[in-house]
């Protein structure tokens, strides 16, 4: 079996880019793997189905490992860096995860999207009822909790939100 030297890669994007780099690296023959769904956005006078990136500010090149290959890519009007985790030397995406997230999402069944929590990260609501408000999250069961803390009263108080609505920070 021939050894591919092509890769995935991710690439971060400037913010709400994701479509316009898409189309760009289109243009210059670059194969690219832009994961979205569409979301019901509503104004005051409308309601529309929407396409939303899968994971804002990113979306995945596969391209030949090399200098070359990596600055044509970061060329692209919009285009930031690829994720690596040594600086300078973008991490290959295994091929696996992008074949399961394009199976998992031509399914047609429904997903939840999950950042990467763990107990005890400090957190801020984004979106909701709660937007702005920065506490703890504690435990995960189908949601999380999570807890703001009056630290000098020894107290806190705790909410379940869905994954989708809190960042790291």
């Amino acid at each position: 079996m021939i050894e591919s030297s092509f890769n995935w890669y991710a690439l971060y994007v400037r913010s709400r880019h994701e479509f316009a780099v898409e189309s760009e690296l289109a243009k210059k023959r670059i194969e690219t793997f832009l994961p979205s769904v569409k979301k019901l956005s509503r104004w005051k006078d409308r309601n529309k189905l929407v396409q939303f990136p899968l994971f804002p500010g990113y979306l995945f090149v596969h391209i030949e490992s090399g200098p070359e290959q990596f600055r044509r890519v970061l060329k692209t009007p919009g285009a930031v860096n690829l994720v690596s985790l040594v600086p300078g030397q973008p991490a290959p995406v295994p091929v696996q995860e992008i074949d399961s997230l394009k199976i998992v999402i031509g399914s047609g069944e429904d997903f939840d999207i999950y950042p990467h929590l763990k107990e005890g990260s400090r957190v801020r609501i984004k979106k909701g009822a709660l937007a702005g408000a920065e506490g703890v999250l504690m435990k995960k069961e189908t949601q999380f909790l999570f807890l703001v803390n009056i630290e000098i009263l020894g107290r806190s108080i705790g909410v379940k939100v869905h994954a989708d609505e809190v960042e790291l920070i």
